[in-house]
């Protein structure tokens, strides 16, 4: 932002413009699919295997893009959300203040290998030649 004055945007104020923006491309971007789609069938003159395979083709970009939106749409606020909480949880701590715990001392176990037995391979066989 510049210095005249002019008040910084809020982080709610921004994020009110994405999602604005960003489903409004999506209707637009449907929108724009959807009347291909009727100018391809309406150009096809009746021949109706091609007809089902464009609007076929038309649903599933539309639907493919707008669960795509949502789907993005719904990952970045929980994982927005699970930021802002972890950031509330969380507490700045000075060197002062953290708790001084003494140092435990390592405790060591006896390491033991188990006995070792040979292992022997199966015989290898091979299969019998097929009759035909």
């Amino acid at each position: 932002m510049s210095k005249d004055g002019a008040r910084p945007m809020r982080e709610l104020d921004l994020e009110r413009y994405r999602a604005r923006y960003g489903l409004q491309a999506v209707l637009l971007s449907n929108l724009a699919i959807a009347v291909v789609a009727i100018v391809g069938v309406w150009r096809l003159d009746g021949d109706k295997a091609v007809i089902v395979g464009v609007l076929t083709s038309a649903f599933t970009a539309v639907s493919s893009m707008t669960t795509a939106y949502l789907g993005i749409k719904a990952v970045s606020n929980t994982a927005k959300a699970m930021s802002q909480g972890d950031s509330s949880r969380r507490e700045p701590t000075t060197p002062s203040q953290q708790p001084q715990t003494p140092a435990a001392a390592p405790v060591t176990t006896p390491v033991t290998t188990p006995a070792t037995t040979p292992v022997t391979a199966p015989a290898a066989t091979t299969p019998a030649p097929r009759s035909i």
